[in-house]
C-alpha cells in the first residue's frame, strides 16, 4: 500500500488519530524523500488538556492538509473541540474506517486511518458549531428527563398494582391533579375510599363511584405509603428540572424563533419538535447538499438490499436517534389528525404495510419538506390534499370492476348526480 499510484492520492500530508479514553495514537503520513513513496510515523499523546495542546502544536507544525479521527464514544470530543480552530480535523464514522481483520491494534488503526484519509475514502461526519452544541445539550437533556419521567410513571403504576389499587384504570394520568391528591392522601394515612374519591377534580367528579370501587380493599401499608411518596417526589423533582430546562431552552432558541415558527407550520410539528430539528441539524442545510442525504443521516431513508435479482428487507438505519424520535412523534401527531395530505397518506400506508412503516415513511416525507423549507426559506405548502383520496377511490372502483368481471358480469359505470 505504500507504493500506491500517486495519482490516487487526494491528500499528500495527512494524519490519522485513534482515540481512546486515556490516550490517542497519531499517525502522520507525509511524502518521503523517495519518489512516489510516503513516510509514516506513529506517536502517542495523553488525553489531558495540556497534552492535547502539545499535540495541537505538533500537528500545526506538520502543515497537514487533513486530520481524521474516529468517533469513539465521547472520547473524541476534547481532541476535536481543541483542534478545530487551527487544524483541518474531520470526524469520521468508525464503520467506514474498519481495519483489515487480524490487524486490530491502536497503532494499526491510526496507520489505516491515515492511509484511507489520503485516498479520500472517508466521508466526514456532521459536527455542529459551538452555538448549536449548546442547543443540543439542552434539548437532549430535556428528552432524557422526559423519557425518565415516563419510566417513573410506569414504575408508580406497577407498584400501585401490587397493592391492589386500580386507580390507573379510572384516571388517564397518574400525574394529574386528582391522581396526585389521592396518592398524597394515601401516603399521608387516609384509607377511606369515600374520602379518597371525594378528592376528584374536574370531569373525574362524575366518576367518584368508580374511584371508590378502585380504592376499596387495597393493601396499603406504611411501606407502601413511603414508596408512593418516593415516586411522587421523584416526579416532582423531574418536573422542576423540566421547567428550568424549558426556560433556558426558550432563551437559547431566541435567535432561531423565525425558523421554529416556520417549521411549526408543518402538520404534527410542534414547538418542542421544531427545537429538536434545529438543534440536531443546525438549521443550516449547507452540511446536507440534498434532502436525501439529510433523510439518510436522520435514519428515515428507504434502503436497498438486492442480491441475485431478489429484493430483501433492508436493514434499519440507526441515524440520529434524537431527530428520528422527533420525526416519529410528529408522525404520531399526524396519525391523530383527520383530512389533509399527510394524515391521508399515513393512513393509506398504515392500512397496506402497517403502522411502523407508515411512521418511517411519514418521517421521510417530513424531513424532505424540512430540508426544502430550511434550504430555501419557504413556508410549508399542503401538496394536493385530495390526491390520495382520489387515488383510493380509483383503486376501489377498479377492484370492484375486476371482481364483477370475474363473476361473469359486464358493467357500465354512470356517474351519479
Amino acid at each position: 500500500m505504500g507504493t500506491k499510484d500517486p495519482n490516487d492520492v487526494v491528500y499528500r500530508r495527512v494524519a490519522g488519530m485513534d482515540v481512546s479514553k486515556s490516550d490517542v495514537k497519531v499517525c502522520v503520513r507525509v511524502p518521503s524523500t523517495q519518489r512516489n513513496r510516503y513516510h509514516s510515523e506513529v506517536t502517542t499523546w495523553g488525553a489531558t488538556v495540556p497534552e492535547i495542546m502539545k499535540l495541537k502544536a505538533f500537528l500545526e507544525e506538520a502543515q497537514l492538509e487533513l486530520v481524521v479521527m474516529e468517533s469513539t464514544s465521547d472520547y473524541w470530543k476534547p481532541y476535536f473541540y481543541l483542534l478545530e480552530d487551527t487544524v483541518p480535523v474531520q470526524l469520521v464514522n468508525a464503520r467506514q474506517a474498519r481495519n483489515l481483520p487480524g490487524r486490530k491494534t491502536d497503532v494499526s488503526d491510526a496507520h489505516w486511518l491515515a492511509k484511507t484519509a489520503s485516498w479520500g475514502m472517508l466521508a466526514p461526519s456532521f459536527v455542529p458549531p459551538p452555538p448549536i452544541r449548546v442547543l443540543r445539550d439542552l434539548t437532549r437533556a430535556r428528552s432524557t428527563i422526559t423519557f425518565g419521567r415516563a419510566s417513573e410513571l410506569q414504575r408508580l403504576e406497577k407498584y400501585l398494582e401490587s397493592t391492589g389499587s386500580k386507580l390507573s384504570s379510572v384516571v388517564s394520568d397518574l400525574d394529574g391533579v386528582t391522581s396526585t391528591l389521592i396518592l398524597r392522601a394515601l401516603a399521608g394515612g387516609e384509607r377511606d375510599p369515600k374520602a379518597l374519591a371525594a378528592l376528584a377534580k374536574g370531569r373525574l367528579k362524575n366518576k367518584t363511584d368508580e374511584l371508590e370501587q378502585a380504592l376499596t380493599g387495597i393493601r396499603f401499608t406504611a411501606h407502601d405509603a413511603f414508596m408512593v411518596a418516593f415516586h411522587l417526589d421523584e416526579l416532582n423533582a423531574q418536573q422542576a428540572r423540566l421547567a428550568a430546562l424549558d426556560a433556558q431552552i426558550t432563551e437559547a432558541f431566541a435567535p432561531f424563533r423565525t425558523d421554529i415558527e416556520l417549521l411549526s407550520t408543518i402538520p404534527g410539528v410542534k414547538t418542542t419538535i421544531a427545537q429538536v430539528i434545529i438543534a440536531e441539524t443546525g438549521g443550516n442545510m449547507a452540511a446536507f447538499p440534498t434532502s436525501a442525504q439529510l433523510a439518510s443521516w436522520a435514519g428515515v431513508a428507504p434502503g436497498n438490499n438486492e442480491s441475485a435479482g431478489r429484493h430483501k428487507p433492508a436493514a434499519t438505519s440507526k441515524g440520529d436517534k434524537y431527530l428520528k424520535a422527533a420525526l416519529g412523534q410528529a408522525a404520531l401527531n399526524i396519525a391523530k389528525q383527520k383530512g389533509g395530505f399527510l394524515p391521508t397518506r399515513y393512513k393509506r400506508i398504515a392500512n397496506r404495510r402497517g403502522k411502523p412503516r407508515a411512521i418511517v415513511a411519514t418521517g421521510h416525507t417530513l424531513i424532505t419538506d424540512i430540508w426544502n423549507m430550511l434550504a430555501n426559506g419557504v413556508a410549508y405548502e399542503e401538496p394536493h390534499p385530495r390526491r390520495y383520496d382520489q387515488a383510493n377511490n380509483d383503486r376501489t372502483r377498479q377492484h370492484a370492476l375486476r371482481a364483477l368481471k370475474q363473476l361473469g358480469y359486464e358493467v357500465t359505470l354512470t356517474q351519479a348526480a
